[in-house]
């Protein structure tokens, strides 16, 4: 067999060394973004992340507020969850473990979870807690 050339093991080792510095955790995490015209749109913090793929994060202690996107910066949804997945560009959080979703008009809790702020859904599958803070008319029609 014949010896790879320097220059591969170089970036052979090279790449290793990026592999390695890649999983490394990522100690209280923060991740904000912005729309367009520099208003903020999401902040997202963890006690550690770790990137697990292109655009996603494995994190710990996710703390997601989205925000209005506008001048008022209103927050508009607080995510809360001891482990979960983000994912930025899409939006998009999701986990196994117990989450706690707040707005103004309704708070929810449970397991096995995924929220897209696009549609502004969540959806809980185990351990469902919901309470409204808004008056629900007609809600038995």
């Amino acid at each position: 067999m014949k010896p790879l050339p320097a220059f591969l093991l170089v970036l052979g080792l090279a790449g290793s060394a990026v592999a390695a510095e890649v999983s490394a955790p990522a100690i209280n995490w923060v991740f904000p973004l912005f729309s367009k015209e520099g208003y903020r749109t999401v902040l997202a913090r963890g006690s550690e992340a770790r990137v697990t793929g292109e655009h996603q994060f494995a994190v710990v202690n996710l703390n997601l507020t989205f925000f209005s996107g506008d001048a008022a910066t209103t927050v508009e949804t607080i995510i809360l969850s001891p482990a979960a997945t983000f994912l930025p560009e899409a939006k998009l959080a999701h986990g196994e473990e117990s989450v706690r979703f707040i707005r103004d008009d309704v708070e929810a809790s449970g397991t096995r979870w995924v929220y897209n702020h696009g549609e502004k859904k969540i959806s809980l599958d185990g351990d469902v807690r919901v309470t409204f803070r808004a008056e629900l008319k007609d809600i038995l029609k």
